[in-house]
């Protein structure tokens, strides 16, 4: 069998790497161990966001009393949230697939393992390619801790196939996946404990957000045990997690445990060795072009070790696509949203206060609280802010961090200013629709000097 380009991994990079290059007229070949759609579609982002919608929808519930609605015996059943979830992931499956086979790309289910700089070994047949895109993602990573084996002991990939909900949780490990799990169980009442080996939890989000973040989440019975090691796990009718703090053993039990510390590249049996191409640490090494040391093979995705983010491994994707028919494109990672899907949402995205601060930048704030929009009032939310990061002298944006309903479908408005290297006075002269959530941005902008009308004055 032989095509223009092969893709090896059908995740958020694959996928689209492969329509992409076929919509360029290039015979493209997309071979995936699993389902397509990767670990966002199937053991990540989409399940994830499925039972958090539904846990915000039965935790919103319980004070809807305030709103007129009137519930007796409310409840909730996990069994049908799972089903729902596994409804919307099968639904978006069968989309890619159909997606697929509409652009003309041929689609082989199996372990593809790579013989040479052009083939790969695929259920006993050889497939050739002139171009081949790795993208074969990551998974969980388990630190060697003993007693993780523990058959309570779970990653992400196992709570997500869950049919019952647990009953109590011990989190190892405070970064987003952490803290999403922490939310999505405690919206549900159960007892959840997060137990995080640095100073604070999700490292690298601006310090004010996570400290309002941290008081909601104590506030739904989250405790949070931050600047501790674990030393142990033990299973014994219940999960007991014990941990050092301050020179101090401590524990914290659970019916079952998450661990959710890293993720490590998919890489150690697709033939890496054959062809010898070169390693990062534990990623593959790729140019500003995506491409390895092997001219006519590219990595994309997670295995790269650059962001690992689905969005970030679908440009990738793009990226290397154009590259195949002679573009010389360069991937940039300078304008790159990230999202936490926590209740109110968290979204951010360039420099945040502290870290412009580090780099040397001479920079001006624009702060505005959720508590004074109108339509985060009409939803019930009054917790959480935004701030905007932009240049002292020409007011170029160099990020923005939002904490508020919605953030994750706004953060993309600073994205594109960004990337058009826009002002502050730009944003501030844009209109906003008013009742919205978003108009915080446009608050924050007019405080950046000092200009906003519905805040007090700035000091």
């Amino acid at each position: 069998m032989k095509y223009d380009v092969a893709v090896l991994g059908g995740g958020p990079g694959g996928y689209e790497a492969a329509i992409r290059c076929s919509q360029y007229g290039l015979k493209t070949v997309l071979i995936e161990a699993r389902e397509l759609g990767g670990t966002c579609l199937n053991r990540g982002c989409i399940p994830t966001k499925a039972l958090l919608h539904g846990a915000e929808f039965y935790d919103e519930a319980k004070g809807a009393q305030e709103f007129g609605v009137l519930f007796n015996n409310l409840a909730f059943d996990y069994e049908k949230l799972a089903a729902y979830k596994d409804k919307i992931v099968s639904r978006l499956r069968k989309g890619i697939e159909g997606l697929e086979k509409a652009h003309g790309v041929t689609v082989i289910k199996g372990f593809g393992v790579l013989k040479n700089a052009n083939e790969i070994a695929v259920n006993g047949e050889m497939v050739v390619a002139d171009h081949i895109i790795l993208a074969t993602g990551s998974a969980p990573f388990l630190p060697p801790i003993p007693g993780v084996d523990n058959k309570s002991v779970m990653t992400s990939d196992e709570v997500l196939e869950m049919k019952q909900c647990p009953e109590s949780l011990v989190i190892i490990g405070g970064g987003i996946i952490g803290i999403e799990f922490a939310t999505l169980y405690a919206s549900l009442g159960k007892k959840v404990t997060v137990i995080e080996m640095q100073p604070d939890i999700l490292k690298g989000i601006d310090k004010e957000i996570v400290k309002e973040l941290s008081q909601i989440l104590k506030r739904k019975g989250v405790q949070i045990i931050a600047g501790a090691k674990v030393t142990g796990i033990e299973e014994a009718g219940e999960i007991t997690v014990n941990y050092e703090k301050d020179g101090q053993l401590n524990h914290a039990t659970g019916s079952h445990c998450i661990v959710s510390v890293g993720r490590k590249a998919q890489i150690d049996q697709i033939g890496l060795d054959a062809v010898g191409i070169k390693l990062s640490g534990s990623f593959i090494e790729v140019d500003t072009y995506l491409r390895t040391n092997i001219p006519n093979i590219y990595a994309i995705g997670d295995i790269t070790g650059k962001i690992q983010l689905a969005h970030v491994a679908t440009k990738q994707g793009m990226v290397a696509a154009e590259n195949i028919i002679g573009k010389q494109q360069r991937m940039n990672y300078e304008v790159v949203p990230s999202c936490l899907y926590t209740n109110p949402e968290i979204a951010w995205i360039g420099l945040s206060e502290e870290e412009a601060i580090k780099a040397g930048k001479n920079i001006k704030i624009g702060r505005y609280g959720v508590g004074g929009n109108g339509k985060s009032s009409v939803m019930g939310h009054s917790k959480g802010l935004i701030k905007l990061v932009c240049d002292h002298a020409t007011g170029e944006v160099y990020g923005a961090q939002i904490m508020a309903p919605r953030a994750t479908d706004m953060i993309g408005e600073i994205a594109i200013i960004m990337e058009c290297e826009g002002t502050i006075e730009e944003l501030s002269d844009t209109i906003h629709p008013h009742p919205t959530v978003c108009e915080i941005i446009l608050e924050a902008a007019h405080d950046v000097e000092g200009l906003c009308c519905n805040a007090p004055p700035k000091k």
